[in-house]
Parts: C-alpha cells; sequence; structure tokens
C-alpha cells in the first residue's frame, strides 16, 4: 500500500493538488500540520480522513491559500500557493466551513452576488449560470426563498451551487453532505460522480467514511499532524485479515503464529491474524495447517471496510470531523 513515505516521490506532472514537506507550526509552538507529503491525481475523487486535531482543516485553509504555512510548500493546479493565489482560485471550486450567506437575499440572488464577484464572469450570461447551479443542486423550487429560512442541509447546497457556478478544474468540499437527509446525501453523492466523469478532481473531507468508501477513488489519512498513507480507496480497504475455521483452535494459531501471522485473535473455532505481507501465498498457510493435522473447516482473507482500516491505521474511532 502506498504510504507517506513511498508515495513523496511519485509526484507528476498530473498532480491537482501537491505538498511537499507542508508544515504548519501556530503560535504558542503547537505543530497543526507535519512535513505533509500529498499529490493528489488529476481526475480523481480524492478523500480526506483524519481524527479530531488530526490538521486536516488547518492542510485545507493552507491550500486555498487561507493561512500560509510555516514551511514547506503547496501546488495548486500546477501553481505556487499562496503565491498565485489569483491565477490559482477562479479554477477552484470550494465549499470550506459552511457557506457564507446573506441571509436577507433569497437563495438565487445570494449566487447572483456571487456570480457578480467573479471577475472572469460574464454578465451576459449570470442568469442562466445561476439557474442552472440552483437546478443542479435541487434547490430550484426554492431559489426564491430568503436564505434565513433555509435548513443546513439547503444552505449547504446554496454553498455547493456557489461552487458550481464556472467549470472548475478543482472542487474542494469540507463536509458537503452536512445537515443532509438520506436522499440529499445520495444527490450529492451522484453529482461528485458526475462532476468526476466530467474531468473536474473533486478534493472530498468528510467524517462519514460510508460516504468516502461509496464515491472516492482515492483518499488519505492524517492522524496527529502527519499523513498516515494515500493511495487508491480499494487499496486501503483491501487490508484483510487471514480467518480460519476449525476444531482445533489452539493449533491453528500455534502453526499460524510459526509462520509469521501477526495479531493472531481465537474465538471459540475461529482464529483471525493479520498476514506477515501482501506476497504471503495462501495456499502455504493452509497447506501448513494441514500438515500439522488442523483440521481446517474454512480458510480465506477477509475484506476490512474502510473503517476498520482507518481505525487499524490511526488506532481511534470513526468520528473524524476534525
Amino acid at each position: 500500500m502506498p504510504t507517506a513515505t513511498t508515495t513523496a516521490t511519485t509526484a507528476t506532472a498530473e498532480a491537482v493538488i501537491e505538498t511537499r514537506a507542508l508544515t504548519k507550526r501556530f503560535r504558542g509552538g503547537r505543530l497543526a500540520v507535519d512535513h505533509l507529503d500529498l499529490t493528489v491525481p488529476r481526475g480523481s475523487v480524492f478523500g480526506f480522513l483524519g481524527p479530531n486535531g488530526s490538521g486536516k482543516t488547518t492542510t485545507i485553509r493552507m491550500l486555498m491559500g487561507l493561512i500560509e504555512p510555516t514551511s514547506g510548500s503547496a501546488r495548486l493546479l500546477g501553481h505556487p500557493m499562496p503565491r498565485a493565489a489569483r491565477t490559482v482560485l477562479p479554477r477552484v471550486g470550494a465549499l470550506i466551513e459552511g457557506p457564507a450567506l446573506y441571509g436577507f437575499l433569497s437563495g438565487r440572488d445570494n449566487l447572483v452576488r456571487y456570480d457578480c464577484a467573479d471577475p472572469e464572469a460574464d454578465p451576459r450570461t449570470r442568469r442562466d449560470r445561476v439557474e442552472t447551479a440552483l437546478e443542479r443542486v435541487g434547490l430550484g423550487p426554492a431559489a426564491a426563498r430568503k436564505a434565513r429560512a433555509y435548513s443546513l442541509g439547503m444552505k449547504q447546497r446554496l454553498g455547493l451551487a456557489a461552487a458550481l457556478l464556472q467549470p472548475r478544474g478543482l472542487l474542494v468540499l469540507d463536509e458537503p453532505t452536512n445537515g443532509l437527509d438520506p436522499q440529499g446525501m445520495r444527490e450529492i453523492r451522484t453529482l461528485v460522480k458526475e462532476l468526476a466523469g466530467d474531468g473536474t478532481t473533486v478534493f472530498l473531507s468528510s467524517h462519514l467514511l460510508d460516504e468516502i468508501e461509496q464515491v472516492c477513488t482515492h483518499v488519505a489519512v492524517m492522524a496527529g499532524g502527519r499523513l498516515i498513507t494515500q493511495g487508491p480507496v480499494g487499496d486501503l480497504a483491501a487490508r484483510g485479515r487471514l480467518a480460519v475455521a476449525t476444531p482445533d483452535p489452539g493449533d491453528a494459531a500455534r502453526v499460524l503464529k510459526g509462520l509469521g501471522v501477526v495479531d493472531v485473535v481465537v474465538a471459540e473455532n475461529r482464529v483471525t491474524g493479520e498476514l506477515p505481507s501482501a506476497e504471503t501465498d495462501l495456499a502455504d498457510l493452509n497447506a501448513a495447517l494441514v500438515r500439522a493435522d488442523v483440521r481446517v473447516r474454512a480458510f480465506g482473507v477477509e475484506r476490512a471496510s474502510l473503517e476498520e482500516a482507518f481505525v487499524a491505521l490511526t488506532g481511534e474511532g470513526f468520528d473524524v470531523a476534525g
């Protein structure tokens, strides 16, 4: 599996986000992000995970030029940030820490204000862009209502609509389904997939591991300000445990430990453990059990969920909203 160490040298021209040794130390000495090497491939839906205090939000704020790093570098769409912010940000849509809305304006008029603030937006096609964005996030019927009357989920949708007013090379979303009901969450997942299909790279921070697993192609996991791992979701979720069903669990555990299987757990007539490496030949393990007169009723590797892989990597639970 790719790790912070192995991926540090794999950056290519196809990286839409690239950081090298990105570090942020706040006043008082608190180290929030520690030498982060992150590579987000073009065209990916990239999930960004980390437990509370992992440095995830601080990283996003540095990427968007909202705060400056203490050291290291960050590039968005091939340009250095925050130095090239004026060049880069018009090509980036973002929904970070909830949308900033005018409560006294309607949803439609909020989007008009956002569009007017874009120096590259053609005023002749403004209304068409606004209506298209509203319909795309399902707010067409509520477009005339004052934003103050919107639910939290509707406000999230409006913020996402603002990010979609122009075609974007990169979309940065921080908890985009916050406050949405299950149907709204499904709609946003579908929209993210459509955007990726159209060529937009989506960088998605979420505390919902199920959401990440359903929509993302790649993932990075942060803990304690450091990058723990990054790579395709399938690689991370593929981490599994060997599982053996046998009426001889004690003997099976002894044989497996002798063959390098670690974290062996015996529960009644079932033995599980971590394989020594991804190259371990399962047939050899099974044959060794049989030679030791262990009666094997079932044998295989159980695929771990993304949640299980996250917990194994960070040692923490899956409330990762920080």
